[in-house]
């Protein structure tokens, strides 16, 4: 897998890059693209619900949730009805899986409209995942920025720009000890699906 362009810089030099993965042209711009359009159209999306302190919120992008069996699975305070694997995600899971050695039964799909959408600051580690899961994020569309903080200093912050057709493996302490966020963005954005293929654990 290529070099992390966010480790080229002394400005990064304490970020761990043992636990990030970056393959820029894992699909072609031309796959990545058809890919796309064929996700917008086929997947049965869902806006959520989740508490915010005192108010039920409506998040801000569109998910949908793919694995091995139907069955409900609370992540994020969320559950979510597991829809059966389609081909197309069948044959990315696969490919990332002979790519890189690891094993996943899942996959969530986020779908950002526009640059109004996405995600609040947030760590992956809920129970079902392990402590120090291995997600694989495949982004479609739209570059957006994938931004990094510190849990216990929000001063040590970084951002990787998600390109069209590329892999990111998030590892290790990751979800321990960093938290990671899509913010809105003013300027205009094109729609953009990242899908994070995972290894569930019933509990």
């Amino acid at each position: 897998m290529s070099q992390l362009n966010l480790f080229e810089s002394d400005e990064y030099y304490e970020f761990p890059e043992e636990l990030l993965e970056y393959t820029k042209d894992f699909l072609s711009e031309e796959e990545a693209t058809e890919l796309l359009e064929k996700f917008i159209d086929s997947t049965p999306w869902k806006q959520n619900t989740q508490k915010m302190y005192d108010k039920t919120v409506v998040t801000p992008r569109l998910t949908a949730w793919y694995g091995d069996s139907s069955t409900m699975y609370h992540l994020g305070n969320n559950d979510f009805q597991v829809n059966e694997w389609s081909q197309e995600l069948i044959d990315l899971k696969e490919r990332i899986e002979r790519l890189t050695g690891y094993t996943f039964n899942s996959v969530l799909l986020n779908l950002y409209r526009d640059g109004n959408d996405s995600v609040a600051w947030h760590r992956d580690k809920e129970s079902e995942l392990a402590n120090r899961p291995v997600i694989a994020s495949v982004s479609l569309g739209q570059v957006r920025n994938f931004d990094f903080r510190k849990v216990n200093d929000h001063q040590k912050r970084y951002s990787l720009a998600l390109e069209n057709g590329s892999l990111l493996i998030m590892k290790g302490n990751l979800q321990v000890d960093w938290e990671h966020r899509i913010a809105k963005s003013a300027k205009k954005m094109k729609p953009r699906i990242n899908l994070t293929f995972r290894l569930i654990r019933e509990i």
